[in-house]
């Protein structure tokens, strides 16, 4: 059966493929579109399995919100290389499967890769993206809160970090001032939203190199052990203001707490903040090592 070249334009453009590729599908499924759509996607599928040792570490945290449900998503993909992560293809990608999270509420990622999208399921798409675009692609994490207060969510950066704050008791009018605590999360990393939350285990040992650091110093050699433990104590403050939302200083104004701030607009139930590739191993390559892989790989095709 015969194509012609708008035939391979169809099939690119319903791919995603290349034109080289589209052509050649349809040459080997004898212009059949249907059979070559699907030659295309097993080959697209076993060049994205030669891809699954890569390391990912670049991506993009994108949010999903439905305020009808009273549902919010937190979500961070990854990818290889900075440029790709930046590129509008990538970001439809994070938005998609943020959506099938919101839609479908999997416990995990693995429950989620076996949620439905288009035509196949998360995985599936995953991988035919990852052939498409040229780079490993994997879904690291995700957070649903779901509420019948009020959920904010902040996205930094084009998704270097991405924030989500729950409100409760949230006074009609306040959507700012909580689009502002959102800010804080992103710019302050605090760990807990009140002292409270604050793990026992956590003080301990908060104290205890605090109470190492102050013996170590000279001018405590003659304090009694009842006096410096006094100190530490006071120090914790500083512990609570750097670690709990809201102790910190507002970053709009750092003379006043973030609690002053909200006084009683709203009250904050919890936030998720997520940034990308923390904990991640960035692959580092000699670069002269790096071109002669290349180089040895263009002579063997």
């Amino acid at each position: 059966m015969a194509f012609t070249a708008k035939d391979v334009m169809t099939l690119r453009e319903k791919s995603g493929a290349g034109m080289l590729e589209c052509k050649k599908a349809l040459t080997d499924a004898d212009g059949d579109m249907e059979k070559a759509a699907e030659l295309l996607r097993e080959r697209g599928i076993a060049k994205a399995v030669k891809k699954e040792g890569r390391i990912a570490a670049e991506g993009a945290v994108g949010a999903y919100v439905c305020e009808k449900c009273g549902l919010g998503v937190l979500l961070e993909i990854n990818c290889e290389s900075d440029f790709v992560s930046r590129g509008e293809k990538f970001h439809e990608i994070v938005n998609s499967v943020a959506k099938v999270v919101a839609e479908n509420k999997p416990a995990d990622v693995d429950a989620l890769n076996s949620c439905k999208l288009g035509d196949g399921t998360v995985k599936d798409f995953i991988t035919n993206q990852t052939a498409i675009i040229g780079e490993k692609i994997s879904i690291r994490r995700f957070v649903i809160f779901e509420t019948e207060g009020k959920i904010e969510t902040y996205i930094h950066m084009g998704g270097k970090v991405g924030v989500m704050v729950e409100a409760s008791a949230f006074k009609a009018g306040s959507e700012e001032t909580l689009h502002d605590v959102a800010l804080q999360i992103a710019a302050a990393k605090p760990s807990y939203v009140t002292e409270a939350e604050v793990p026992a285990e956590v003080i301990e040992k908060e104290k205890k190199i605090m109470l190492v650091q102050m013996q170590g110093d000279p001018k405590n050699a003659n304090k009694p052990q009842e006096i410096l433990e006094k100190i530490v104590a006071g120090k914790l403050g500083k512990f609570y203001q750097d670690n709990c939302l809201l102790d910190q200083p507002f970053v709009k104004d750092d003379s006043q707490k973030v609690s002053q701030v909200i006084g009683s607009k709203f009250a904050v139930a919890r936030f998720a903040r997520f940034e990308m590739g923390e904990g991640i191993e960035k692959k580092s390559e000699n670069l002269q090592d790096e071109v002669a892989k290349q180089v040895a790989a263009m002579k063997k095709n």
